[in-house]
């Protein structure tokens, strides 16, 4: 390994704890749920997701796991 690379591991590393450099705008993930799996983004602060609870609901078991995964990544 060269001393580049190992230079850009070291700030990674240093970057992976300041969480407030990081400003999230918009990703999609698939989600495996119980029953079967779910398509949710989020973009500009809006979740989507493809369940018939989050249709009904505008929130979802889904969307609620992402924002506790995500703590300190998206917008407040």
């Amino acid at each position: 390994m060269d001393y580049g690379m190992i230079g850009k591991i070291k700030k990674a590393k240093e970057y992976a704890q300041q969480l407030d450099r990081i400003e999230m705008s918009s990703f999609s993930v698939t989600f495996q749920g119980t029953n079967n799996s779910h398509e949710v983004s989020y973009d500009n602060g809006q979740w989507q997701c493809d369940c018939d609870f989050f249709q009904t609901r505008g929130h979802c078991s889904h969307t609620m796991a992402l924002e506790k995964v995500l703590v300190g990544l998206l917008p407040d």
